[in-house]
C-alpha cells in the first residue's frame, strides 16, 4: 500500500506551520515536517499536530531540508508527495489540483504562479527575476517552465526514487529540474496563487535569493553545458576573428596596410576563439563520462 505526502522544510515557522499542517491533513494521508535547525517551537507544534518530524540539530539550508523530504518520502514507501511551504505562502486547499496530474501519468507537477496569464499579485520585481531565473535554468539543461522557483511541487513515485539533491541553498528548486529532465520525467504544470502579504514570510530576500541562484546556475553550466559556457562563446570569437582575418586580406591585396592593433585583436580572438572551443568539446566528454557513472553507480544501488 502506498501513501501519499505532504512535505515541508521549516526554520522558525511557529506561527504558521500549525495551520499549514492542518490544511494538508485533509488532502493527504502523512504530513512530514523538515526542521532546518529551528529556535523557536516549530518542532513542539508540529509534533503535536502529529507531523512525522525530521530534525536538523543546526540550520543547513532549504536545499539540505529538500532533500531529507526525499529521503523521508522513499523511507516511507510514499506513491506521491507534495512539497508546500510552511510559511503559509501556498493554499493547502490547492493540493488536489497538484496531485491530479500525477493520476494521468505525470512525474512532476509544478505549481506555477504565472501559468494561464497568473501572477497579476506577483510584484514587477519578483517577475523580472524569476523570469531570469527561468532563463538560466533552461540554459543549464533543466526544464522549460513558467516558475522554475515554485516551491509548490507534487512528485510521482518516479521522481521520488531519482531526485537526489546535492545543494544545500536555495538554488536546490533549479537543481530539481535539471535533474528531471536528466531522468527524462514527464512534467506540467498547474495555476497555484501564492500570498506576499504576510509579515512573518521566512522566504530568502528575492535580492539575495536571486543573484545566489544564478551565480550557482551558472556553475551548473560550466560543469552540464560546457559546450554552451565555453565552446559557443568560443565559436563566436574565432568566427569574429576569421571575418576580421579575411577583411584584412582583402585590404591588402587592394593596396591597403596592416595595422598593428587590429591585427593583434584578430589574432588573440581567433586563438583564444578556439582554444575555448577545444576546451569545451574536452569538458563536455568529462562531463558525460561523470554523468554516465553516476546513472550506473544510481542503477547498482
Amino acid at each position: 500500500m502506498t501513501i501519499t505526502i505532504a512535505a515541508m522544510p521549516a526554520y522558525n515557522e511557529a506561527h504558521s506551520i500549525g495551520d499549514v499542517i492542518k490544511g494538508c491533513r485533509k488532502y493527504v494521508d502523512r504530513v512530514v515536517v523538515v526542521d532546518d535547525g529551528s529556535t523557536d517551537n516549530t518542532v513542539d507544534i508540529a509534533e503535536s499536530l502529529g507531523a512525522y518530524v525530521v530534525r536538523h540539530e543546526v540550520n543547513q539550508g532549504y536545499g539540505a531540508a529538500l532533500r531529507n523530504c526525499f529521503e523521508t518520502a522513499r523511507n516511507l514507501g510514499a506513491g506521491a508527495m507534495v512539497i508546500i511551504d510552511s510559511d503559509g505562502q501556498h493554499d493547502p486547499s490547492e493540493i488536489p489540483k497538484l496531485l491530479e496530474p500525477l493520476k494521468d501519468g505525470f512525474d512532476l507537477v509544478i505549481g506555477s504562479r504565472f501559468v494561464n496569464g497568473n501572477g497579476k499579485n506577483v510584484p514587477i520585481y519578483r517577475k523580472f527575476g524569476m523570469k531570469v531565473l527561468d532563463i538560466a535554468t533552461y540554459i543549464a539543461g533543466g526544464l522549460h517552465v513558467t516558475d522554475s522557483q515554485s516551491g509548490f511541487r507534487a512528485y510521482g513515485r518516479k521522481a521520488i526514487e531519482n531526485i537526489n539533491l546535492y545543494g544545500t541553498d536555495m538554488s536546490a528548486g533549479s537543481e530539481i529540474l535539471i535533474q528531471a529532465r536528466d531522468h527524462k520525467l514527464k512534467f506540467t504544470e498547474v495555476e497555484i496563487h501564492c500570498r506576499y502579504d504576510l509579515e512573518d514570510c521566512s522566504s530568502e530576500h528575492p535580492f539575495i535569493h536571486g543573484p545566489r541562484v544564478l551565480f550557482q546556475l551558472l556553475k551548473d553550466m560550466e560543469y552540464r553545458r560546457p559546450l554552451y559556457y565555453f565552446a559557443v562563446p568560443g565559436l563566436i570569437m574565432a568566427s569574429t576573428g576569421f571575418l576580421m582575418g579575411l577583411k584584412f586580406v582583402q585590404d591588402y591585396i587592394f593596396g591597403g596596410h596592416l595595422r598593428f592593433g587590429p591585427t593583434l585583436l584578430m589574432v588573440m580572438l581567433t586563438i583564444i576563439g578556439a582554444f575555448m572551443i577545444f576546451t569545451g568539446i574536452i569538458l563536455h566528454a568529462i562531463s558525460r563520462m561523470i554523468f554516465l557513472n553516476e546513472q550506473s553507480r544510481r542503477q547498482q544501488n
